[in-house]
């Protein structure tokens, strides 16, 4: 699992490909474009934003990830559950 993922170039080929600029995408996020500009150039980002880049451009960029993921038995979180 040593596959890197360089997400922000992969956002910025997602932007490309839909004639979308990252101008465009910073008005969409409430974002400042040469911050969202500094952002894309990471290999990750925080994922809320991730998860607001997608919703906006209607692509899963987590899928990158998933794909790269070992198989295993996925188990569920409950929420309510403390920890102590």
């Amino acid at each position: 699992m040593n596959n890197r993922i360089d997400i922000g170039k992969l956002i910025c080929v997602k932007l490309r490909d839909d004639c979308r600029s990252i101008s465009w995408l910073a008005k969409k996020l409430n974002q400042d474009k040469s911050n969202l500009a500094k952002i894309l150039k990471k290999e990750s980002i925080n994922t809320q934003l991730l998860f607001e880049i997608s919703a906006v451009l209607e692509f899963d960029f987590f899928s990158y990830y998933c794909k790269e993921l070992p198989t295993f038995p996925f188990h569920t979180i409950n929420e309510n559950s403390k920890t102590q």
